[in-house]
């Protein structure tokens, strides 16, 4: 794909939704972090369902390492892999108070090495939270780069450094996100919605459906 497409590919994106964001609820840096950590392999709504009962509650390093793991379960059992990330969870609260003051790290360092955050939840949380012009590639936005040929790779690293690369800057800090709806509303995994797309003339994709 050529650069004057994907011009065209994130200008439209970009009239469609100037303001794109996580469909994660949030209000602080560190509810965003506890969030993105429950949503592997979970769907946004599933965890947006069990921080509204979790977050008036306890929200902050200190409460939510107070309800301890048995605790915490209790509020997320209805998300998959609770076990495992309720204790991963608490022990990431117990490194924000012991590390960092209670405060959630704003370096890709210190946050990859929170229990329970990898990259690509650490590119979530730098790029929503802090505005960096990060991008944490999952499912959707592995297909759309590679069905589409804005950014083909054949690993999830090699698409996150070519689309950083290949992506206009003025787009860079909201592509993430355009590209996530997109993977999640339009260029679906079984059957891509090609004729209800906005960037179907663009897309090199060989197999568009009608």
């Amino acid at each position: 794909m050529n650069k004057a497409k994907r011009q065209e590919i994130f200008e439209r994106l970009r009239a469609a939704n100037p303001a794109p964001t996580t469909e994660l609820v949030y209000s602080s840096p560190f509810e965003l972090l506890i969030a993105v950590i429950l949503s592997a392999q979970a769907t946004d709504k599933g965890v947006n369902k069990a921080t509204a009962k979790l977050f008036p509650v306890a929200n902050t390093p200190e409460t939510i390492h107070a309800l301890g793991v048995d605790g915490l379960k209790e509020y997320i059992k209805t998300i998959g892999l609770y076990n495992s990330k309720a204790e991963n969870v608490i022990k990431t609260c117990q490194a924000l108070i012991e590390q960092h003051a209670g405060e959630v790290p704003d370096n890709r360092a210190d946050l990859e090495a929170l229990p329970g955050v990898g990259r690509k939840t650490a590119n979530v949380v730098l790029n929503t939270a802090f505005g960096e012009p990060t991008m944490a590639v999952d499912t959707h936005i592995f297909r759309v780069a590679n069905r589409t040929g804005i950014a083909p790779g054949k690993t999830v690293l090699q698409v996150e450094k070519r689309l950083l690369r290949l992506i206009p800057k003025e787009f860079l800090h909201d592509a993430h996100h355009w590209l996530i709806l997109h993977g999640r509303y339009t260029c679906l995994a079984r059957k891509p919605r090609c004729g209800s797309c906005l960037i179907e003339d663009l897309c090199e994709y060989r197999h568009k459906t009608a």
